[in-house]
């Protein structure tokens, strides 16, 4: 890995404005780094988890906390207008509840301190065609499911021996494999959400039996915790019910369950509202870091692409503490004093000054 390239394009990505290019890069630096040479940076070995691993693990180390959690979720950037190939590909996505075109990553990110990092991702590589069977139509998929990579990254991260408390991750995630690989085999507890419909045994005996019942036929009030069971996990897990007030004035219900025998409903819900920290990061990538404002058209631009993308959300996380700001504050600073910037070449060339 080129490191100063890698600084330097990833520093591009976070003061960039528009399409983020080789030949963009290169004026910046009046040709001190030639087109040719971040071409074929990009265009290098493919960047991996493990080079991610190697680049934050000084970083980690100094906010790591027992106390950590590691949050895993997925999300698409989109890129409409790029050729399709093995990553830019369709997916569903659940926010828009339609299909849309981009690159479909899993993240895992540490959170500790007040600082979140990504610590591993996945790229979702839909490499198998085939016939969907349903409407006759050509279609690709991943051999690795969504599922199995949250599974990989969490381990990944006892692996490297990032301390955390808890794994949370949102509805889609919650499958007993990943319950069980968190509490069972890694020692560690996990807090998720469960659809309504997600079937739960109010006992052991019911269990064994095969009595389960969807998970908002429960009777249990807001704030308490009661003792269930779900299907292929082996140890008892504690439900709790919140009932949320939208902005709208509607009313949601969100269940959660967890694996720690001592939490609270209260002490549930607070840690996980952690996960809203993904989120943001999700974001901050695309409007911040030009995650999705890449010309690039192979998969290994594309993927080194996104990883330079990631150490520039890194960048920007890191800068919170000694700015003050937030990363999208930063950016509007950079955004302003840019245009200060221009503003002040244009008046140099005293521009034409249009008649009253």
């Amino acid at each position: 890995m080129n490191q100063q390239l890698l600084d330097l394009y990833s520093d591009y990505l976070i003061s960039s404005f528009g399409p983020t290019t080789a030949t963009g890069l290169s004026a910046i630096l009046d040709g001190a780094v030639s087109h040719d040479q971040i071409t074929r940076f990009l265009a290098g070995a493919n960047r991996t988890s493990a080079d991610l691993w190697r680049v934050v693990k000084p970083h980690v180390r100094r906010i790591q906390s027992d106390a950590g959690v590691l949050i895993i979720d997925d999300s698409i950037a989109e890129k409409p207008s790029t050729d399709e190939n093995d990553i830019i590909c369709w997916h569903y996505d659940h926010a828009q509840d339609r299909t849309v075109k981009g690159i479909n990553f899993v993240s895992a990110l540490y959170h500790a301190q007040d600082v979140a990092l990504p610590v591993g991702f996945h790229l979702v590589a839909k490499t198998e065609h085939y016939v969907d069977k349903k409407d006759g139509k050509a279609k690709r998929r991943s051999p690795i499911s969504k599922n199995d990579m949250c599974r990989d990254l969490i381990e990944h991260a006892v692996t490297n021996q990032i301390p955390f408390r808890y794994v949370l991750t949102d509805i889609w995630f919650a499958a007993a494999e990943t319950m069980r690989l968190v509490k069972t085999t890694l020692e560690r507890d996990f807090i998720l959400p469960l659809k309504r419909n997600r079937k739960v045994a109010l006992s052991r005996t019911d269990q064994q039996a095969g009595r389960f019942v969807g998970v908002d036929r429960v009777v249990l009030e807001p704030g308490t915790v009661r003792e269930v069971y779900v299907e292929d996990v082996d140890f008892p897990l504690f439900l709790s019910k919140h009932v949320l007030t939208n902005e709208d004035g509607s009313v949601g219900v969100w269940y959660l369950v967890t694996s720690d025998a001592t939490l609270g409903a209260d002490q549930m819900a607070a840690i996980y509202r952690t996960r809203w920290r993904i989120e943001v990061y999700h974001k901050s990538l695309k409007q911040n870091a030009s995650l999705e404002r890449s010309p690039t058209r192979t998969v290994t631009t594309q993927t080194n692409h996104f990883f330079a993308a990631l150490c520039g959300y890194v960048k920007l996380e890191l800068l919170k503490p000694t700015t003050a700001l937030n990363h999208f504050a930063l950016k509007t600073k950079l955004y302003v004093q840019a245009a200060q910037v221009a503003f002040a070449a244009l008046q140099e060339l005293q521009p034409i000054r249009l008649a009253a």
